[in-house]
């Protein structure tokens, strides 16, 4: 009982810090104006500044996850630290090629969502909702393994 209790309170700090992270990350200090426009063309182009976003990104995640971790003492493995920061950059960088946000919006019924901009972008939301699936699927492997 002790120990389920106890990965359910890594996974919920985990997770926290994974949202928060993701946040900052991802719309202050983890991407650059120049790496959005172009981490989704095609080539090698598209791909040199994907990777510097996911390689910034995951920088600042590692930081705040190390200051939570130590801070909390919480009991992670290195296996699980690497298991979840591993999904989280696999699927964040399969993500921010955009066309895989498409083809699932498409392919679920929701075209036109993909398509809107006003009043909301839906393409950005999607994509950060499939972000927070993902960080929730990374917590578990940190708490889990």
């Amino acid at each position: 009982m002790v120990v389920v209790l106890i990965s359910a309170v890594v996974f919920a700090v985990v997770a926290a810090t994974f949202y928060a992270g993701h946040q900052v990350a991802d719309h202050v200090f983890g991407q650059s104006d120049k790496q959005a426009a172009h981490k989704a063309a095609p080539g090698w182009h598209g791909w040199r500044h994907l990777l510097g976003h996911i390689v910034a990104y995951h920088f600042v995640v590692v930081v705040m996850l190390a200051i939570t971790i130590a801070a909390l003492d919480l009991p992670v493995t290195m296996l699980g630290l690497a298991a979840g920061l591993g999904f989280s950059a696999i699927s964040h960088a399969i993500l921010d090629r955009r066309w895989p946000v498409r083809w699932l919006l498409t392919h679920t019924g929701s075209r036109d969502f993909a398509d809107r901009q006003a009043p909301i972008c839906g393409m950005y939301l999607a994509d950060q909702s499939l972000h927070a699936g993902c960080l929730w699927v990374s917590s578990l492997l940190i708490a889990c393994l």
